[in-house]
């Protein structure tokens, strides 16, 4: 009994704890703002077909990317894109930087993933 009665306090506390820490959890998991997971999924809509099937292919798509990389590399790997086919020096280092083509590679993994799970 005397256990029993110990044991409560631990409980509560440990509930106290998990439902404080769970809204922080689901942001750091959603910290993609909603207009560039929709961006993505019309872009994706756009190279895969404009049905339900595509919405619905293209939506885990996203979901499965912005589970494995934070928003702020995915902004960095699309920034790489975009002034990578930019035809200047600036374009250049963009297309030759280390950080650049690591940047890329975290998104065509993570791509790859989605492919993988959603397609």
């Amino acid at each position: 009994m005397r256990c029993a009665v110990s044991v409560g306090p631990i409980v509560a506390f440990c509930v106290a704890l998990i439902g404080t820490s769970a809204p922080s959890r689901a942001e750091d998991l959603n910290d993609y703002p909603t207009s560039a997971r929709a961006e993505y999924v019309f872009g994706c809509m756009k190279a895969n077909g404009e049905s339900r099937q595509s919405i619905a292919q293209c939506s885990c798509s996203i979901d499965v990317i912005a589970s494995i990389i934070p928003y702020e590399r995915y902004v960095t790997a699309e920034t790489v894109l975009s002034m990578s086919q930019v035809r200047s020096n600036l374009g250049t280092q963009f297309r030759t930087s280390e950080q650049a083509a690591n940047a890329l590679n975290d998104l065509r993994r993570a791509q790859a993933e989605a492919e993988v799970r959603c397609f």
